[in-house]
């Protein structure tokens, strides 16, 4: 269990020694003095011990040293590796208090340490030094506090486990995998039918998922070893899975693994021993980013191209193909593949902050996937505009890791979410892309689109390309039963057929009667009337909004209003209100969108079929009864549940009037229309039961519902436009 955070906490006595225990017993608290509550096991040997050796043992911590009178040692370890050395600190020192980023250690299983200490007065703490002397002991000296860092909210159990958990979890859910015990490593359950095959064992950090473990299954990947979040895998878990696959009957392994210098240094470890034990063992280095215009000598990282050689290395092991024969293979794929990404956030460790910050009008391009900066920021663009900057750096000579691609060539493309981007945004990526490597001469052969290597929660895409010919797609759409794999369709997606015309509808409208309406530009004035109110009520509208929906309101009334004046520039009005009332609803449906483009054109639709046999002021009042009904009926509201049907409920009593002889239509509606704005005010004490609202507090609910006042702001838009002279 981790620690738990002890906050405002003083030592109660300075230079106190506090026991590290070792025996398996459960902490107490009196061994570990106010630093720690209560936690159980946390010490026991076999634990502290394994965590030591995957590299996951520093806590994130804050100190807050006022006056340091004695060396302060801060943590114990024995292993010296895991000890940082930092130049001067840098810390915001203020008088004598400073605050130091810190990493804690658990206590040593042996007799020596490593630890890191630092003393002298706050305002004067110029370095950290290293011991690997001294007694058995956690030591502390004068008064500080001490509090675990908090990093973002994660929905994890403990920091410790939270590899263990999730490599457990997607075993629990797929029956096709099964766990290694005493290891974090996954595995086939169906083992037996490796006999005879090369087995493949990929694997690394965790926090790419749904790499590596997702990736289990006939016809891909063997077994996957996983280490911590972003951390290295064990040396003897991946020794484990080689030794389980040559016992289930394998005739060779293929360690599969990313260019990063913990995974090559494990990987390579557990190689030279498996080989040591006359075991058939290889391993290819992956590295297909394209981020660097300048040659590294560490090479190029390892990203989501992996997944492409564990679908083609996978076709090959099942077809039953040598284990030399796919190394061949695959070396000369990984020369002809880029990847490259770009982030709009950044990503979080559990337990720690966010890896670096980024203003909100840039993006980092060029990145990898832990959580690390780029080669450089950009001033954010659009999604077509930055899709074209990743493929030109891609692509470009002059980069030293660009993608070697002949002219027309075809190629696989992957549209990889790095863990926080949206599909929405994903699929306009996604579409991009296509389109411009289609404008550069390239044949895509076949587009994967998804997460399948995140890092984390971070919000970012990475493109890979792949340049292949028709042997290279057979592996490619060969069968598999790994989970994250998409099996998109068997065919070219450039040149493919994207649309089909609409069908016509052949519809002879009736001839209006010009006598018996209203002059068309009068008509004309009164929609111009309603635009204009609703673009000027735009950021009101979205305003009340955000407090109950989404915030766009006044948004999507703007967007009708526009489209209506567009429609208005384009086209004679039809001069009978029913032909007028079912354009506008057509339209309506077309641009609007949402919820209240579907009720207003539920009104006017109804409304027009009161009018189309007569068009006199009671047909008036029978119209705007029959478009209520039918929002009504399909909607779900009624006057009272606060929606837009509680002006337009007020507004339509009153309208009744227009059915008794003489009655005086510009004296009625104005009284209508004080009426709708008085319900409409009258809704902010109103409980919601309808529409989005309906699931907010009313305690939330302290303004008018939007839906009534842009309702009621029509209808007194209408009557400004009869009282005004055309």
């Amino acid at each position: 269990m981790p620690l738990a955070p002890v906050r405002n906490r003083q030592h109660q006595s300075a230079g106190v020694p506090l026991r590290a225990v070792h025996d398996g017993k459960r902490a107490r608290r009196q061994d570990y003095g106010p630093f720690y509550q209560r936690e159980s096991a946390l010490f026991r040997p076999e634990r502290s011990k394994r965590i030591l050796e995957d590299g996951c043992c520093p806590y994130p911590m804050r100190v807050r040293a006022r006056t340091y009178q004695n060396p302060f040692i801060v943590g114990a370890s024995p292993y010296s590796e895991y000890v940082r050395d930092a130049a001067t600190p840098t810390a915001n020192c203020q008088s004598s208090r400073c605050a130091l980023p810190m990493s804690f250690f658990l206590p040593s299983l042996a007799g020596g340490r490593a630890c890191v200490s630092f003393s002298g007065p706050a305002q004067h703490l110029y370095s950290w030094s290293k011991s690997v002397e001294g007694p058995r002991s956690l030591l502390a000296s004068t008064t500080e506090t001490w509090d675990i860092m908090q990093g973002s909210k994660k929905l994890v159990n403990t920091i410790l486990s939270c590899a263990d958990d999730s490599l457990a979890g997607i075993v629990a859910c797929n029956p096709n995998l099964q766990l290694l015990n005493g290891h974090r490593v996954a595995l086939r359950s169906d083992l037996e039918n490796i006999e005879g095959k090369v087995a493949l064992i990929s694997g690394g950090g965790s926090g790419h998922e749904p790499a590596h473990a997702g990736y289990i299954g006939r016809g891909m990947l063997t077994a996957v070893v996983a280490g911590p979040v972003f951390t290295s895998p064990a040396v003897g878990s991946i020794l484990a899975a080689i030794r389980t696959v040559k016992q289930a009957g394998a005739v060779g392994t293929l360690l599969i693994v990313k260019n990063y210098t913990g995974d090559r240094l494990n990987f390579g470890l557990a190689l030279e021993q498996a080989q040591a034990e006359e075991i058939s063992v290889q391993m290819v280095i992956i590295g297909d980013d394209t981020a660097f215009a300048t040659k590294k000598k560490a090479g190029r990282r390892g990203l989501c191209g992996t997944m492409l050689v564990h679908k083609v290395a996978g076709a090959l092991a099942e077809a039953g193909i040598g284990l030399n024969e796919i190394v061949r293979r695959i070396t000369a794929i990984v020369g002809a593949m880029g990847t490259l990404g770009i982030s709009l956030s950044p990503c979080s460790v559990p337990g720690s902050r966010p890896t670096f910050q980024l203003a909100d009008d840039e993006f980092e391009l060029g990145l990898g996937i832990h959580g690390e900066a780029g080669v450089r920021r950009i001033k954010m663009a659009t999604a077509d505009q930055i899709v074209n900057i990743m493929l030109d750096h891609m692509t470009n000579p002059s980069n030293a890791s660009h993608v070697q691609l002949r002219p027309k060539a075809s190629v696989v493309l992957v549209v990889n979410n790095l863990g926080g981007l949206s599909y929405l945004e994903l699929n306009i990526v996604a579409g991009s892309a296509v389109c411009s490597l289609e404008s550069r001469g390239f044949h895509v052969a076949r587009t994967y689109v998804g997460s399948f290597m995140t890092a984390l929660e971070m919000a970012g895409v990475s493109l890979t390309l792949l340049q292949v010919d028709e042997e290279l797609l057979i592996l490619l759409d060969s069968d598999t039963t790994a989970i994250a794999w998409l099996k998109p369709a068997r065919m070219s997606v450039t040149r493919q057929k994207i649309q089909m015309v609409v069908p016509k509808v052949c519809s002879k409208e009736e001839e209006p009667d010009p006598a018996k309406v209203p002059s068309s530009p009068h008509m004309r004035l009164i929609l111009e009337c309603v635009c204009s109110k609703m673009l000027s009520l735009q950021e009101q509208l979205n305003e009340l909004d955000r407090a109950a929906g989404d915030g766009d309101c006044g948004s999507t009334h703007a967007q009708a209003a526009i489209a209506i004046q567009n429609w208005l520039d384009a086209k004679a009005l039809p001069q009978r209100p029913y032909q007028l009332f079912s354009s506008l609803a057509k339209l309506l449906l077309e641009k609007m969108g949402g919820s209240s483009g579907a009720l207003y054109g539920l009104f006017l639709t109804a409304a027009a079929q009161s009018l189309r046999t007569d068009d006199d002021l009671a047909a008036w009042s029978l119209a705007m009864d029959a478009g209520i009904n039918a929002m009504m009926r399909y909607g779900g509201a009624a006057p009272g549940d606060r929606t837009m049907l509680d002006s337009l409920w007020a507004a339509a009593k009153v309208l009744k009037a227009l059915k008794t002889p003489k009655a005086d239509l510009m004296e009625v509606l104005a009284k209508a229309v004080n009426e709708a704005e008085a319900a409409a005010e009258s809704t902010k004490n109103m409980e919601a039961a309808a529409g989005r609202a309906s699931y907010i507090s009313s305690a939330h609910l302290v303004q008018p519902d939007p839906g009534a006042v842009a309702a009621a702001a029509i209808l007194r838009a209408v009557l400004e436009g009869l009282q005004a002279k055309p």
